[in-house]
């Protein structure tokens, strides 16, 4: 199966790259095994967490839980270190910021406004836990491509369709840029569309006016992709890379449908 550990502050750190969370993920992992035996061992695990970890966040609002760790040992599903199905039945949330009813009933917008049909293509495409979670909770970014190509071949695509592997390739390509799209802009105050300053957010704004263009049909998409254009070039080099993506996807689509 597959998890994403965003509504518990994952991607909330300045520095949240694979990388660093990698290594946070694992070290608390390591350590919560090493140091928690029965509830009464948690203030120490927290403690000795508190102390090894940089716990600066993007947005000060966005609780980091210190209980996010890897659940398996081939580090591919992130999870609660502290859920029962972890402990043998024992539910140590309590200990938790948000404490155990609020983790366990929580549903996060995308469950409401992304199709499901869109969330199982999700579980197709992606296999890793970081590109998972940063695609699955940006709903702007997997619903307007999906909208886009249903457009052009006149028919939602359904998640059986990427059994296909050309076809997963392409859709792949395109969710991939959501980590290496070259016109991202580099500050760490960014996630998507949004913008931090301290206990504030907005949503960000491309001035298509200064580059004598209108505003462009794929906005939704550049802002999901923390899209800083210098200039004309670079937005229609953009432009470029995420149509001809599409037309990709809906040539191989009729090619084989």
């Amino acid at each position: 199966g597959k998890s994403c550990g965003a509504c518990c502050g994952l991607y909330n750190y300045v520095d949240s790259s694979h990388e660093a969370l990698t290594e946070r993920l694992r070290a608390r992992t390591k350590r919560f095994r090493k140091l928690v035996k029965t509830p009464e061992d948690l203030p120490l695990y927290a403690a000795a967490t508190f102390a090894a970890e940089d716990f600066a966040k993007r947005y000060e609002v966005i609780y980091c839980c210190e209980y996010l760790g890897f659940l398996d040992d081939k580090e591919k599903k992130v999870g609660c270190l502290v859920h029962p199905m972890q402990n043998s039945g024992v539910d140590m949330r309590t200990v938790s910021f948000y404490g155990r009813d609020i983790c366990a009933g929580h549903l996060c917008p995308s469950h409401h406004f992304i199709p499901l049909s869109q969330q199982l293509i999700l579980l197709k495409i992606i296999d890793d836990w970081y590109l998972y979670g940063l695609c699955l909770t940006d709903i702007d970014l997997v619903v307007t491509y999906f909208r886009l190509i249903a457009d052009r071949v006149g028919q939602e695509i359904k998640p059986e369709v990427f059994d296909r592997q050309a076809l997963k390739d392409i859709a792949l390509e395109y969710f991939g840029w959501k980590i290496t799209w070259p016109f991202r802009s580099p500050s760490a105050n960014r996630l998507g569309k949004y913008y931090f300053d301290g206990s504030q957010y907005m949503i960000s704004h491309i001035d298509y006016e200064k580059f004598g263009k209108e505003l462009s049909p794929l906005n939704s998409i550049f802002l999901s992709l923390s899209s800083e254009f210098q200039n004309k070039d670079e937005l229609e080099a953009a432009e470029k890379m995420v149509w001809n993506n599409i037309e990709a996807f809906v040539s191989r689509y009729q090619d084989i449908f």
